[in-house]
């Protein structure tokens, strides 16, 4: 649309002002107030970078605007007329030209902040500046033109390099990326054939699925090949998981059958009051119980649940029979207790047959009276054997006193005696000193032998 207050003749004209906005730069002095024109949008945004990325330029170095309208700029080419302002006087002309080159600078900038923080596309960087230097010859903008295209210029120009450099951090993180998820899939690959760890191994290749979702621009033929090769790997785990969970159901099915059978046997020997070999047979049942392993939970629980009470039963039984047992004992010791108290003065020194008498009448009620508690059977048979030691001590001493062998051994020793006394005699009366002397000295030998065996009869 052309604005009838802004006129030039084979050149660009500023941006018609939309109705009802206020003008630019107010109304002249001693006319009437004008619409002024509402700045758009994108022309707010540019002219708020502008003011950020640098100070507003001076037209008035650069350019003029006529009192006819006529606005001109000066290049390095020469003076050039760039439009006509008609919307008021020439000062304000001059800012709204030089405010359109500053909006020219900010974009400008923008590339050129771009371009330095690396960030977006140096290509499209390099396509905005060529076009933008394109539109230089025939801009309507007051300010120093040469000094954007040389702006722009730099641009274009190191926009190469940049696209150099991204294209070689796109190869960096290409690589990088690649190189991740070839560890991924290698991670899944060992788990996928070795790890038993079920639930932690399942957990663990979820998340690597997680992250190689985050992974982009790995090149596609590479990416499908690595990407088999992780699918690959989790199939295999899930049916190795799978096969061993199928074994693991057989063999609790199979636990769950051989526990059924132990629970029928431990009811079985639940009412025997045979306790000894009950009890062995219990602990055998309860070992086959462990090795049989572990049944469905719930079975398992149920089961359990009917071995345990089936050997309660009989330990229990068991118990109040020990209980009642060891009452019995204990009244036995109290009757031991008795007798050894009323036996406790057999003395066989006075009266032997009298001893060994009263021993044996307390040997029958001693044994009649059964066993008594462990703790007490040491202490009570000790004393028991005290008594029993001391008689037959003494029954010894009376037979080694009249022990008809003893007693005839020690009268032929003493016989020996004599005859070698008597042969020393003739020896000694013929004059042979030597024999005499080996004569008696066999008669001291067999002398001694004598009170030997006369010693070992003891007198009454």
């Amino acid at each position: 649309m052309t604005d009838p207050n802004d006129t030039n003749t084979g050149a660009p004209k500023p941006a018609a002002p939309k109705p009802g906005g206020p003008k630019p730069g107010g109304s002249k002095p001693g006319g009437s107030a004008r619409p002024v024109a509402k700045p758009h949008p994108v022309s707010t945004h540019v002219g708020t970078v502008t003011a950020a990325l640098a100070p507003p330029s001076d037209p008035s170095k650069f350019g003029r605007v006529d009192d006819d309208g006529t606005a001109w700029v000066i290049t390095a080419d020469g003076e050039r007329q760039i439009g006509s302002w008609q919307a008021g006087d020439a000062a304000e002309g001059l800012a709204h030209f030089g405010r359109r080159f500053d909006d020219l600078s900010t974009e400008i900038a923008l590339l050129e902040a771009r371009l330095t923080a690396g960030s977006g596309d140096a290509k499209k960087t390099k396509a905005a500046a060529v076009a933008l230097a394109e539109t230089l010859p025939t801009a309507a903008v007051i300010g120093d033109i040469d000094s954007l295209a040389e702006r722009l210029r730099l641009v274009i120009e190191h926009s190469d390099a940049a696209a150099a450099v991204a294209r070689q951090e796109k190869e960096l993180e290409r690589a990088a990326h690649t190189a991740r998820k070839e560890e991924l899939a290698a991670e899944a690959e060992q788990i996928g054939s070795e790890s038993t760890q079920w639930k932690h191994a399942g957990d663990r290749l979820r998340e690597i699925l997680d992250e190689w979702k985050t992974i982009r621009g790995v090149d596609r033929k590479v990416d499908d090949a690595l990407w088999k090769r992780y699918s690959k790997a989790r199939e295999n785990f899930n049916r190795r998981r799978g096969a061993h969970f199928a074994d693991l159901d057989r063999e609790r099915g199979a636990a769950k059958t051989r526990k059924e059978e132990l629970v029928t046997q431990a009811e079985a020997l639940s009412a025997s009051t045979d306790w000894g070999p009950t009890a062995a047979a219990f602990r055998d049942l309860l070992t086959e119980w462990k090795a049989a392993g572990r049944a469905p939970r719930d079975a398992d629980d149920a089961l359990w649940k009917n071995f345990k009470a089936a050997q309660d039963v009989f330990f229990a039984a068991r118990n109040a029979a020990a209980s009642e047992r060891d009452a019995e004992f204990e009244a036995n010791a109290v009757a031991k207790e008795e007798l050894l108290a009323k036996y406790g003065n057999i003395d066989p020194r006075n009266n032997l047959d009298a001893a060994r008498s009263a021993l044996r009448d307390l040997q029958e009620k001693w044994d009649a009276q059964g066993k008594v508690p462990r703790d007490k059977m040491q202490e009570l048979e000790g004393r028991l054997r005290a008594i029993e030691k001391s008689v037959s001590e003494a029954v010894d001493a009376q037979w080694r006193r009249t022990d008809p062998e003893a007693l005839a051994r020690a009268a032929q020793f003493r016989e020996r005696v004599a005859q070698f006394e008597e042969q020393a005699a003739k020896a000694t009366a013929a004059g042979k000193d030597k024999d005499a002397k080996r004569a008696l000295e066999q008669a001291q030998q067999w002398r001694e032998w004598a009170e030997a065996a006369e010693g070992a009869v003891e007198e009454l």
